[in-house]
C-alpha cells in the first residue's frame, strides 16, 4: 500500500499524457450532443471518486449528475430512459458484475457509455463505447490508492471535455509529490491514534468524496468505525456524538468551504474534541490541535488529489502502528463481485 501511494505522481502524469487525445476527441463529440444528465455507476473507492466527479461536473459543466443505485437495475429490473444521458462506469478492475450490468442496460436504453478503469482488457472496457484508462500498472494492494487518485484525474478531464473549460490540472502531479513529503509528519502522529476505535471524517464540496474515502480506508485497514459527513451536515445532529478527546479528521482547504471548516473547528474546540486537519489554510492549521499542512498555492479545485495522499498515509501507517497488515485486511479481496 505504501509503495503504491508513492507511485501516484508518476501514475497521474502518465495518465494525463496518454489519455489526453481521447478527451480531445470526446470534447468534439460532446459538442454535437444534447446531454441532459450524467449518470455515474461505481462501488467502493470508485464510488467515492465518483462523488468528487459529481461535484466537479455539476459545477464545471452545469449538467446534473446522478450516482446510480445498481440495485435499481440488477434486483428490480427497472428500465430507465437514458437516451440523452452519458453513463460512466468506474471500476479499478472493470469486473464488477453489477457495474457492468448497469452499463449494458444503459447502452440498450440509448445512452453513450464510458468506462474508467485500470484494466484495458476488462469486461467493462469492452462493454463501453469508450474505455478511459488509468495508467497505474497492476494495483496489488487491496486498499485502492493510486487508482482512486487516477479516477479523480479522469473526472477532471471528463468535466473539461463536457464543459469546454476546466481548471488547469498540469500541476496536480507536482502537488501530489509535495504531499508525499508529509510521510514523516504522519509517522509522528499515528502513535497518538493507536487505540482509536471510532472517529468522524468531515469534508465539504470538492473534498466531500475524500471524507468517504478516508473513512473507508480506516475501516478496511485499521478496523476503525469511521463515520463521514459534510462539515455542514455534521451540525445537523451528528455533533451530539462528540465528547472529550473524540477524534475528528477534517479536510480543510482554502476556498469557499474554509469558513464552515473554521466554524466547525470552533465548536469542536468547545467540546474538547481531538481534531486533526489536512489543510493548506494557515487559519485552519492554527485552530487545529494537530494538522498536516500542504502548500498554500493549491487551489481548492485542485486540492482533492494531493489532500487524499496524507490521508492514505495516515491509514496505512496507523494500521502498522496497531500491529495490523494494511496489505492483508481480513475478509477482503481485491475484486468484489456483487449483483
Amino acid at each position: 500500500m505504501l509503495a503504491e501511494i508513492a507511485e501516484q505522481p508518476t501514475t497521474l502524469e502518465h495518465t494525463m499524457v496518454m489519455e489526453r487525445p481521447k478527451y480531445e476527441k470526446l470534447g468534439r463529440f460532446f459538442d454535437g450532443k444534447d446531454i441532459d444528465l450524467v449518470v455515474i455507476v461505481a462501488r467502493g473507492s470508485s464510488d467515492n471518486a465518483s462523488l468528487f466527479g459529481r461535484y466537479l461536473i455539476e459545477i464545471t459543466a452545469g449538467i446534473p449528475v446522478s450516482l446510480a443505485a445498481p440495485s435499481v437495475y440488477t434486483l428490480y429490473n427497472a428500465k430507465l430512459d437514458l437516451s440523452r444521458a452519458l453513463v460512466v462506469g468506474v471500476s479499478q478492475s472493470g469486473e464488477g458484475d453489477d457495474i457492468n450490468m448497469v452499463l449494458e442496460s444503459a447502452k440498450n436504453s440509448g445512452a453513450h457509455t464510458l468506462a474508467i478503469t485500470n484494466e484495458a482488457a476488462s469486461t467493462m472496457a469492452g462493454l463501453a463505447d469508450e474505455a478511459l484508462l488509468i495508467h497505474a500498472g497492476r494495483e496489488r494492494s487491496v486498499a485502492a490508492t493510486k487508482t482512486y487518485s487516477g479516477q479523480m484525474l479522469h473526472f477532471y478531464m471528463l468535466a473539461k471535455a463536457l464543459a469546454g473549460r476546466g481548471p488547469d490540472i498540469t500541476k496536480i502531479p507536482e502537488f501530489t509529490a509535495k504531499a508525499l513529503e508529509l510521510e514523516s509528519n504522519v509517522r509522528e502522529l499515528v502513535d497518538r491514534y493507536v487505540f482509536m476505535e471510532n472517529c468522524v471524517v468531515v469534508g465539504r464540496g470538492m473534498n466531500y468524496g475524500n471524507s468517504y474515502e478516508l473513512a473507508l480506508k480506516l475501516m478496511e485497514t485499521c478496523y476503525v468505525v469511521a463515520e463521514r459527513f459534510s462539515s455542514a451536515d455534521f451540525f445537523h445532529g451528528p455533533l451530539a456524538i462528540v465528547e472529550r478527546r473524540f477524534p475528528v479528521v477534517m479536510f480543510g482547504p482554502t476556498g469557499v468551504t474554509e469558513k464552515s471548516s473554521l466554524d466547525l473547528l470552533d465548536r469542536l474546540s468547545e467540546l474538547n474534541a481531538d481534531c486533526l486537519s489536512i489543510t493548506n489554510s494557515r487559519a485552519i492549521a492554527d485552530r487545529s490541535p494537530r494538522s498536516l499542512v500542504l502548500p498554500e498555492e493549491i487551489d481548492e479545485f485542485l486540492s482533492p488529489i494531493p489532500f487524499v495522499v496524507p490521508a492514505q498515509l495516515f491509514a496505512a501507517l496507523l494500521s502498522v502502528a496497531k500491529g495490523l497488515d494494511p496489505d492483508a485486511p481480513r475478509s477482503l479481496s481485491k475484486i468484489t463481485k456483487t449483483v
